[in-house]
């Protein structure tokens, strides 16, 4: 057993013996609904977008997948160069800004990766970290069909993200629907060997994917310097920052 699965393994089962002993989880009044809804999510992956996944990797060749999480990357640059702003991080902001320009200039439209190369390092933010920065608290956590884990509050902002994703007005609209669903195939694929580990780890899946979903949303609203006293207003118990499958928190 390696040392990453037998650490996710102890926070697994962590998580699931402090459930025990604390009762219901007070971020998650609608538990019932959320593990419903987790199960659905869970049916369809498994059933249906994981085996795409799988085909679209052994498949296509690594140079291509690279080139369309490029592509993809470089659009959501741009809400998140407006985000950044937003929150007030003008440097953030304009290193997002120069990165869109770059990459989509030299870098063929963003295929080529050109900004990270060139020292500008890529940043994700979304109005749902805005709304934190902004002193908006999370709210119960919410899982959402077919989008996955959320909060009330970062669901109340995904309308925002949604009408901002440039791909969202490509024409015509074949091409369009042909790229959204390249993009949301090409990101599980990304996920293929972490979310094995994950399965393989988590005594209750539901539960450690909500625990490891909250904490790593309140490290990236804080940017990883998450405030004390915020831990006990939003509930969130003071443990380890973990990605619940396991893959890097840097995108």
């Amino acid at each position: 057993m390696s040392r990453k699965t037998s650490v996710l393994l102890a926070l697994a089962a962590a998580a699931a013996l402090s459930g025990c002993a604390v009762g219901p989880d007070k971020r998650d009044p609608m538990e019932n609904w959320n593990r419903a809804v987790f199960k659905f999510n869970d049916t369809v992956d498994t059933y249906a977008l994981k085996p795409v996944a799988t085909g679209y990797k052994n498949v296509t060749p690594g140079f291509v997948q690279t080139g369309v999480s490029n592509f993809f990357g470089n659009l959501a640059d741009v809400w998140t160069a407006a985000n950044n702003l937003l929150q007030g991080k003008g440097a953030e902001g304009m290193s997002d800004v120069m990165r869109v320009a770059l990459n989509s200039t030299f870098g063929l439209l963003g295929v080529l990766d050109i900004a990270s190369e060139a020292g500008l390092p890529k940043h994700k933010e979304d109005f749902g970290q805005t709304m934190g920065k902004w002193g908006v608290q999370s709210g119960p956590f919410v899982m959402l069909p077919l989008l996955g884990p959320s909060t009330l509050r970062d669901t109340v902002g995904l309308p925002l993200d949604i009408a901002a994703d440039p791909w969202g007005y490509k024409e015509p609209v074949n091409v369009r629907n042909i790229g959204a669903v390249t993009r949301v195939v090409d990101q599980r694929a990304a996920l293929l060997d972490a979310g094995s580990l994950f399965e393989d780890a988590a005594l209750d899946r539901y539960e450690f994917l909500r625990d490891g979903y909250l904490q790593r949303r309140q490290s990236q609203v804080y940017d990883g310097d998450v405030p004390q006293q915020t831990d006990k207003e939003e509930n969130v118990p003071d443990q380890p920052v973990v990605n619940p499958t396991g893959a890097g928190t840097g995108t």
